[in-house]
């Protein structure tokens, strides 16, 4: 089984919107076996919540379950459990990085987003900008599941 782990400053917005979106793109290829997927944040301030309302509302938008996901903060344990820990922007990938025993990698969502221009995936908590920030994750979420899919065979 491969294991993802999303995360992003407080899990209340980008990473929940990730950990949904993938799922949902998982479940349609019929992979949902094979693929486990979870999300969290670099600190802890809104554990226990369940995502953003402009998470929530853009997810509804998009037909996208979210009622099970409650934020929770990232673990050390959590760099050797998960096959891919993905980020949301540089910010997530520093204190990720500071974090990540030697010779574990972190990804960035948008390096596997071959069709944007954007390298981090900006924070809606501040912006407002929840429909953009899908686009964003989506297109990044695609790219994950497609070098999964190529690694698996």
């Amino acid at each position: 089984m491969t294991s993802v782990l999303f995360v992003c400053l407080g899990n209340i917005c980008r990473s929940p919107m990730a950990e949904a979106v993938f799922r949902h793109l998982v479940e349609q290829e019929g992979l949902a076996g094979e693929i486990s997927i979870d999300s969290a944040g670099i600190g802890g301030w809104h554990a226990g919540e369940p995502p953003h309302k402009g998470t929530q509302k853009v997810l509804t938008e998009k037909g996208i379950a979210f009622d099970t996901l409650r934020a929770r903060q990232i673990t050390r344990d959590d760099f050797a459990e998960y096959d891919y820990i993905v980020c949301m922007d540089e910010e997530n990938l520093a204190a990720l990085t500071r974090m990540a025993p030697a010779g574990k990698k972190v990804y960035r969502l948008l390096d596997f987003a071959h069709v944007v221009q954007e390298q981090n995936v900006e924070d809606p908590y501040y912006t407002g900008r929840f429909t953009y920030v899908y686009d964003l994750v989506e297109a990044g979420c695609r790219g994950l599941l497609e070098e999964i899919k190529s690694k698996k065979g």
